[in-house]
């Protein structure tokens, strides 16, 4: 009976000191100071992430504002989160000094973060939207309707590069035209992409300029090759980006692919560039990381919601 005694006095002890631990456990889930969010702090993608923090629920924006708000455009923070623009690419280096941040796939990849794993919550990019952060292939203004380049838009808006895209980037970058989600490919699909080789013997040569990998093209090609189009495709990697417009304006190159209708707008307007976009091609999604959280839900507790 003694023997009893003490067990039930240990049980007891033991449930009262668990339900203290996970009593101060569960207060030290919210913060007592605002969370930070980390966004870019360039224009473009500042305002990117702060349409992504409202789609999560973190926040309201003016719908004055469009498709580019400000801090300022913020009407209503929703949680207790600071919102701190950052040069964007230091988000995924500087992610243990936030809650969370707002990073492109372009940083999150190489550093190992995947959104459809790691992410709290992805920007979607409707197809066919007049979404200004999908990324286009533009010509000059007066070769627009040139068929050859119809040729080349509806290539890249195929099924083959679809699977590219979506096999290589793995979320970090997906088809901006429609395409079949239902596919397979086997394991060797993307280095067989990228080990492909044509030549321009007896074809029309295209010059188009881009930025970073040019591996795309390659499933370009491919297509084009397999539909006897008579189309080279001759792709300039330029090193920085003010000078893929640059070169098509001038003549240099025949058509570019590498950055969004917001970019290409702004050029046009700044630098007085007569180009027009002919194509969508593809989006790299804003995702929301986090390196204390595992969940929208869990982040949203953390914060703990603003007091009005």
């Amino acid at each position: 009976m003694k023997a009893n005694r003490l067990f039930k006095t240990f049980l007891t002890a033991g449930l009262v000191a668990t339900t203290l631990l996970t009593g101060c456990s569960s207060q030290e889930t919210t913060s007592s100071e605002p969370v930070k969010i980390g966004i870019p702090s360039d224009a473009t993608n500042g305002g990117r992430g702060l349409l992504l923090l409202e789609k999560a629920g973190l926040i309201e924006v003016d719908d004055k504002a469009g498709w580019t708000p400000e801090l300022k455009d913020v009407t209503k923070y929703k949680y207790n989160i600071e919102i701190v623009p950052t040069q964007a690419n230091t988000l995924v280096s500087t992610l243990d000094d936030f809650g969370a941040a707002t990073i492109n796939g372009t940083y999150a990849i190489p550093a190992g973060l995947k959104p459809k794993k790691d992410g709290l919550i992805t920007e979607v990019q409707e197809v066919g939207s007049d979404n200004p952060f999908i990324n286009v292939i533009v010509a000059r203004t007066a070769d627009k309707d040139n068929e050859d380049y119809k040729k080349v838009v509806k290539a890249y808006q195929s099924q083959l590069v679809a699977e590219y895209i979506l096999e290589k980037n793995k979320g970090a970058s997906v088809p901006a035209f429609e395409y079949d989600k239902d596919y397979t490919v086997d394991k060797n699909f993307v280095s067989d992409i990228e080990g492909y080789q044509s030549s321009s013997d007896g074809k029309k040569v295209i010059k188009i300029g881009t930025c970073g990998s040019a591996d795309t093209f390659r499933a370009v090609q491919k297509v084009l090759d397999d539909e006897n189009s008579g189309i080279y495709l001759d792709v300039v990697v330029f090193d920085a980006y003010n000078l893929p417009n640059e070169a098509l304006n001038n003549g240099e190159i025949d058509l570019n692919s590498f950055q969004h209708k917001a970019y290409l707008k702004n050029e046009c307007e700044a630098q007085g560039y007569d180009l027009t976009a002919i194509g969508d091609t593809s989006s790299a999604p804003l995702t929301l990381y986090s390196k204390k959280v595992d969940s929208l839900k869990a982040l949203k507790e953390l914060a703990g919601k603003k007091e009005d």
